[in-house]
């Protein structure tokens, strides 16, 4: 039987779509059908997404990505002002991108591993599966412990999603895990610096969720913090308000995908007339025959008066095949060069205030 070391030994490599100039291969793809052909669509919508230099772009995030080696896909994109808002899981932000921030790593499973067949010794040994990839449980428990740590630095009180994770990147500043000081960098220290916010709808389903159960449950009937995804909803619907004009990049479905589509009918319900998504793309695997909502076609969404039908477009491919050539191949026309960061995190401070 292979030892704890012997399994947590190759680190998953973070692809660099900065290395792959991936243009003529997507335009090719162009004049090809079924899955190449809508993935082209999407690639040419990103693009046109963020030549409209008065569009907000919203980034959405479902699925183990970071763990599966698209965490510097995302960096780049914040750091090209690719993005000016990202909606995610809290797997992706907290156990996997702020938990490599923390320099631990995601290791490659060998092909064994990947049907579930020494999960049992995985326990054992405390390395957690996440299909065919390996995270050390002993180092998810410190990532934990930090996000604690964190919340009991802050002044008790009701925060949203967004708040907590501006302290995240404001801790990883502070401590000296930046690019600067050595370390690499991560999605969360990105989008502090630059103020993107961040959401994550179901915050407490991931390692911030340990860390605040750990502060709540040591502060009973004291002042303690807590979330409020009523005001993620509130913070990210004036956002739309603030920048009618907004698209749509979505990897996967899930939570994040509603939240950021529904933010057009919030709009409505304040009072505020907010035009539909003016693009859209959803990167998926799952289809419509069962109702679920990752599935459920764009098409559909401009029936509830979401997404407008013009330019929206699904692409059918797992995201580690799909991402780095839309990204990429956005990047590589520069159709960022026109953009200024939206600063959106800014926007949102006097909301809080």
């Amino acid at each position: 039987m292979s030892t704890k070391q012997e399994l947590l030994q190759n680190p998953i490599q973070h692809i660099d779509i900065k290395q792959h100039d991936v243009v003529a291969l997507v335009d090719a793809m162009n004049h090809m059908a079924y899955s190449s052909r809508d993935l082209a669509r999407a690639a040419t919508i990103y693009d046109m997404m963020l030549r409209d230099t008065e569009c907000g772009v919203i980034l959405c995030l479902a699925g183990s990505l970071i763990s599966a080696g698209l965490k510097q896909v995302i960096i780049d994109l914040l750091r090209n002002n690719m993005v000016d808002a990202i909606v995610s899981t809290g797997a992706n932000i907290v156990d996997q991108d702020f938990f490599e921030a923390l320099g631990f790593k995601h290791y490659v499973a060998g092909e064994e591993y990947k049907y579930g067949a020494g999960d049992a010794e995985l326990r054992e040994m405390m390395i957690d599966r996440i299909y065919d990839t390996f995270i050390d449980e002993e180092e998810l428990r410190i990532c934990d412990e930090t996000t604690e740590k964190i919340i009991n630095g802050m002044k008790p009180g009701v925060y949203s999603s967004r708040e907590f994770i501006k302290e995240m990147g404001k801790y990883l500043a502070e401590n000296g895990r930046t690019p600067k000081n050595g370390n690499e960098d991560s999605i969360v220290l990105a989008a502090y610096e630059l103020n993107v916010p961040i959401f994550c709808p179901a915050f407490s389903d991931c390692s911030f969720g340990f860390g605040i159960v750990a502060h709540q449950h040591a502060r009973q009937g004291k002042p303690m913090s807590s979330i409020d995804s009523g005001k993620d909803f509130y913070e990210l619907t004036q956002l739309k308000i603030q920048n009618p004009t907004t698209g749509l990049l979505m990897i996967g479905g899930g939570v994040p995908k509603n939240f950021a589509q529904d933010i057009v009918v919030a709009a409505d319900i304040l009072g505020v007339e907010a035009s539909m998504h003016k693009y859209a793309i959803q990167i998926t695997v799952a289809d419509a025959r069962d109702g679920a909502l990752s599935g459920s076609t764009l098409k559909e969404a401009s029936s509830w008066g979401k997404v407008d039908l013009t330019w929206e477009q699904m692409v059918y491919s797992e995201a580690t095949i799909a991402l780095p050539l839309i990204a990429g191949y956005a990047y590589h026309k520069k159709a960022f060069a026109a953009r200024t960061g939206k600063a959106f995190a800014q926007v949102l401070e006097p909301v809080t205030a």
